[in-house]
């Protein structure tokens, strides 16, 4: 059975990684503030890239790195598991946390498969949406030219080199005079330029080759595209679309910052790219994946920006390039193995009680114990003995079937695995006869008729019914004159088996050190003792006794 075999498992697994999203999120954007004076642009671009980058490889790290459970976080396992309350057992001790499989279960199965359905259509849709951006791409990509011009392709190799970039760029000629200058591609990335782009004065090449070349050398479009996936992944999730945003935001400014360090006046820059941004056709649509060199969405910011000459323009350091993703696996890691302690669910737990006869017997209660996390989960069998649970987080449990009238079950190991279920058949035995008596001196033995304290069930027709057999005949013990005369008291237990016809059969002492006048007395008397028989649905059954008769001198 697969991680994934039930919405609970699927469920959970989502919102754990919804929560470790969160963490690693803010913190880049909790740094990225902190840092918003003194960093550049592009080390802020670097450390949004790691915490995206960080956030898609969650899930697939938290699949295939070992466990690591933390108690400390287990109350947000709540979040799918539903709500416990507490109650009491028929022994008046407090159960606490008890998840009942009743038509609460139902609904929160409904819930947790509308979540999933939910996540899955946002999922496709922002996925749909990134997919149409890549066609629409790839469509522009067919209906372009190359272009071979020299004077290009000479400049093309300048600033490449300047920016080390060591792949070959293409450049692509568009049919439309009109369209904005893109880039994409990862191995083999390609610049498209409109088709008046050959009559450009060469400043303005240069202005738009140093932009376009430096979102290649940083491998900006195939980040831009992890951003989606990540957004696409988490599309519920706020800082998910925010952290898309700031990755574009400052894959801009970063390369606006390279144009500047290439030599070109700042008012220059802004001039030409005013006039790029009001001549040619905006292609920068909210689902584009291409990098457009004057998307008016943040142009106004970027214009202040170039024109503040007190920024830090630096291109990004030997130093911070290693350190900020060695600082997003330090977070990443310990994130990616971390479970909750009912994150990792087992699969259904259910079984089958049945009494002596093979009936079922119905209205038992189970109870599941963790003893590790300190939790107790209960059901109750149905008419024909069956019981069900819901997926309990994965661990060793203690296993308890009570039920009136029958000996209390017990299986201390049952282990639970993640995904798996677990299904099993249990026999219930009749609950054994305990009958004290006190004997003293002055009691003469003498037939009481005596009424047994447990009470009688009514009788149904389902299994595990049943009737408590009680005492029609009491004879009471004598207290011997030679124990009495020797000062001699104690306690003289007796096993019997109650017969069909409510006979005491099988009688025997069980501790063998009591005085042999006391035994033999008690033998005698409990042997006359006659009981109704004990049925169970209706049929005359055997069952375990225990008379304790206590000699005592003092009344």
């Amino acid at each position: 059975m697969s991680t994934f075999a039930n919405s609970d498992l699927a469920l959970a697994f989502l919102i754990s990684c919804w929560a470790k999203a969160t963490l690693l999120l803010a913190c880049a954007w909790l740094l990225a503030f902190a840092l918003h004076e003194r960093s550049s642009a592009a080390q802020r671009h670097h450390l949004w890239a790691s915490a995206i980058l960080a956030s898609l490889a969650l899930p697939f790290f938290a699949l295939l790195l070992p466990t690591w459970r933390s108690t400390t976080l287990g109350s947000a396992a709540t979040l799918w598991i539903p709500a416990r309350a507490n109650t009491t057992t028929s022994g008046s001790e407090a159960i606490p946390s008890v998840i009942t499989a009743a038509s609460g279960s139902a609904i929160f199965n409904k819930l947790a498969v509308a979540a999933l359905l939910a996540w899955a259509l946002g999922f496709s849709f922002v996925l749909l949406r990134l997919l149409a951006g890549l066609a629409r791409l790839a469509w522009m990509s067919v209906h372009s030219k190359p272009l071979f011009d020299d004077s290009w392709m000479s400049t093309v190799l300048e600033i490449s080199k300047f920016h080390r970039i060591d792949r070959s760029v293409r450049l692509l000629e568009s049919r439309s005079t009109l369209a904005m200058p893109l880039t994409w591609g990862i191995f083999r990335p390609v610049l498209v330029l409109p088709s008046i782009a050959e009559h450009w004065p060469e400043d303005l090449r240069r202005i738009v080759l140093s932009h376009e070349l430096a979102h290649i050398a940083r491998q900006d479009w195939f980040l831009q595209i992890c951003a989606e996936l990540a957004r696409a992944t988490y599309w519920f999730h706020p800082l998910a679309w925010l952290a898309a945003a700031r990755l574009r935001q400052e894959s801009e400014r970063a390369s606006d910052d390279a144009v500047l360090l290439s030599g070109i006046a700042p008012t220059h820059y802004a001039s030409q790219l005013l006039d790029l941004a009001r001549t040619l056709e905006n292609s920068g649509r909210a689902w584009s994946t291409a990098l457009a060199i004057a998307r008016p969405t943040n142009l106004e910011r970027r214009f202040a920006a170039m024109l503040n000459p007190s920024l830090n323009r630096r291109c990004l350091s030997f130093k911070a390039k290693f350190l900020i993703p060695l600082f997003a696996a330090g977070i990443l890691v310990p994130l990616a193995t971390l479970r909750l302690p009912a994150q990792t669910l087992s699969g259904k737990t259910s079984g089958t009680i049945h009494d002596p006869s093979g009936t079922g017997v119905a209205n038992a209660t189970i109870i599941m114990s963790n003893h590790e996390a300190k939790t107790i989960d209960m059901t109750s069998t149905d008419r024909e003995g069956n019981f069900t649970f819901k997926p309990l987080p994965a661990g060793n449990y203690e296993l308890q079937i009570l039920k009136p009238g029958f000996e209390t079950y017990r299986l201390s190991q049952i282990a639970l695995d993640a995904g798996r279920d677990f299904s099993r058949t249990f026999t219930l035995e009749v609950g054994a006869i305990t009958e004290h008596v006190m004997v003293v001196p002055e009691n003469a033995a003498k037939p009481v008729p005596v009424e047994t304290t447990s009470g009688k069930p009514s009788r149904l027709s389902i299994g595990g019914n049943i009737q408590a057999a009680k005492i029609i005949t009491k004879v009471q013990p004598v207290y011997p004159d030679s124990a009495k005369s020797a000062g001699v008291s104690g306690i003289v237990i007796l096993h019997a088996v109650v017969g069909l016809n409510g006979k005491p059969l099988s009688l025997r002492v069980m501790n063998s050190q009591v005085d042999p006048d006391l035994a033999r007395s008690a033998v005698e008397a409990v042997s006359r003792w006659r009981y109704s028989p004990t049925l169970l649905n209706g049929e005359p059954i055997e069952v375990d006794t225990t008379v304790m008769v206590n000699f005592s001198l003092e009344p």
